[in-house]
């Protein structure tokens, strides 16, 4: 290879790791004792482990060892000194807590969350939006608990249920608890502790009034769907100017949402916004507490709802989520929790970048050169530029045929 701006020292991955606080990570480490029975294979180990079996998507423990097996000369870079046996790496998984990494996610999350924002957007209330969904992970064992009848061949599958809480500007979680999938969604959104003047929008699974007007008293804008069979009343229609109506909006009306809990029954007062999309004619009733913004907006905002479907489509793509590395729900947890590490890993890269990349390609090309002694980020802005002085460089050379 030529000696040129793209050559470093350290592989790609190592480059990765740099952004990671080994500090922070000790002290997790520390606080859930997740070394305490541990001679070699430390918890930095296990999540270096962990992040390469990620990013080369292995669907099996020997994909892993013998992996890392065959860059053994290399792993000094990434501040190991042991590779560890497929026996060592299951042990781990079943036992070391699950917790601790996702101490180390939060921790990294908090030190880079302000590389992540999107400053080409203008909307002011993009920037104050909150994004609320599930997503269910599928299981070939019946680990957790899942979701839905028993099927005819009586064969029932686990399941793992990911909820999360995104800001829309960042497109990674800021908050993530696991459960199994039969649990319920409407305890996730009690008491997320958001800041005052947030708006948060979320699907119509999500329907508890009384945290409506939880939200309601501490200054905090919700915009969801109206779900099927609701009750509620309205009290005035507001009019609709015909910038409005243009726009699809058939309907904007103050209401008052009727339900009952234990015999008592309460009333939420909220805002009625029918919304017909110009393409397909379809029409929707959002729900909102929001009194001053527009009608389109509000419709606006829930249609952003839609980037955290995106963000689950890019997870469960990208990284290896059809297979696991453990039949115990321990292991599970860690490999999704090491998933979100590594896609929130690669989403800084892609922040840092001027060139655009799509982070499927961006994705492939850090798992095509993972322990290529390139200089990551000069590699990205320019391809072209090493591939043609690679090719100059062999071309100079014998070949295997010579």
């Amino acid at each position: 290879m030529a000696k040129d701006a793209h050559f470093t020292g350290q592989p790609i991955f190592s480059q990765l790791l740099s952004f990671l606080n080994k500090g922070k990570i000790a002290r997790s480490t520390i606080q859930f004792q997740s070394d305490k029975y541990y001679k070699q294979f430390r918890t930095y180990n296990h999540l270096v482990t962990m992040l390469y079996a990620t990013f080369h998507k292995c669907t099996s423990l020997r994909e892993v060892t013998t992996g890392m097996q065959a860059c053994a000369h290399r792993l000094e870079h990434l501040g190991m000194n042991y590779c560890p046996r497929r026996s060592t790496l299951s042990d781990a998984n079943r036992g070391r807590p699950s917790e601790v990494f996702e101490a180390i996610y939060m921790d990294l999350y908090q030190e880079l969350r302000k590389y992540l924002p999107d400053s080409r957007t203008k909307l002011n209330w993009y920037k104050r939006l909150y994004i609320i969904d599930s997503t269910t992970v599928s299981l070939f064992k019946e680990i957790l608990k899942n979701a839905g009848r028993p099927p005819i061949d009586g064969k029932r599958k686990g399941g793992i249920k990911v909820h999360t809480l995104m800001k829309a500007e960042e497109d990674v979680p800021c908050l993530v608890k696991m459960t199994a999938a039969a649990a319920h969604d409407v305890p996730f959104i009690q008491g997320l502790g958001l800041p005052k003047g947030s708006i948060v929008t979320f699907d119509k699974g999500y329907v508890d009034y009384q945290q409506y007007d939880l939200w309601t008293q501490q200054k905090i804008w919700w915009v969801t769907r109206l779900r099927k069979g609701a009750q509620y009343k309205i009290e005035t229609r507001l009019p609709i100017s015909p910038q409005e109506s243009q726009k699809g909006i058939l309907m904007d009306a103050k209401i008052i949402l009727g339900h009952q809990v234990h015999d008592q029954v309460t009333r939420t007062p909220a805002r009625l916004v029918l919304y017909q999309d110009q393409q397909s004619g379809e029409v929707f009733s959002f729900i909102t507490n929001h009194t001053k913004f527009n009608p389109s907006v509000i419709a606006l905002i829930y249609k952003h709802r839609w980037q955290i479907e995106i963000l689950y489509k890019r997870i469960k793509q990208n990284y290896p989520l059809r297979y696991f590395l453990g039949d115990n729900e321990n292991a599970i947890r860690i490999q999704i929790w090491c998933a979100l590490i590594a896609d929130l890993l690669l989403k800084l890269v892609q922040s840092l970048l001027k060139r655009s990349w799509s982070f499927g390609n961006l994705s492939s090309m850090v798992r095509i050169h993972l322990m290529s002694y390139l200089h990551l980020l000069k590699f990205l802005e320019n391809p072209d530029r090493i591939l043609i002085n690679e090719t100059l460089t062999y071309n100079k050379g014998p070949t295997l045929f010579d």
